[in-house]
């Protein structure tokens, strides 16, 4: 029993990093996500910035009820719509995002690092 009284503090601090970093994410994926144009994303073939709004917003919406709601059950940080939604933020974070940004800068892909080839 006197183990249990030192894990269950330590369980439930994990299981709030990990919902905030969780969190952290996803807002970052739409706030990212919102101050893109929307040909941006069509330019690049990441389908639509409305396909990526409710993603990311989807996401979001779901890391706030894990990290404000009871921490368990489908909803919770580990659990199968929490980690959906880090999924999504990430995919769109690794992927999507350096495509977009790219292409609000002109897109030019014949450049290097040091100038044009």
């Amino acid at each position: 029993m006197d183990g249990e009284l030192i894990i269950r503090p330590v369980e439930t601090a994990l299981f709030f990093i990990l919902a905030l970093v969780a969190l952290g994410l996803e807002v970052w994926a739409l706030l990212d996500c919102v101050r893109h144009k929307p040909g941006a994303f069509e330019a690049t073939g990441k389908r639509t910035k409305t396909f990526w709004l409710a993603l990311t917003g989807g996401a979001t919406l779901v890391g706030v009820i894990s990290f404000f709601g009871s921490g368990g059950g489908i909803f919770g940080t580990l659990g199968l719509f929490g980690l959906a939604a880090v999924v999504a933020a990430s995919v769109y974070l690794a992927d999507v995002r350096p495509a977009v940004k790219d292409a609000g800068r002109g897109g030019n892909r014949s450049t290097g690092p040091y100038g044009p080839w």
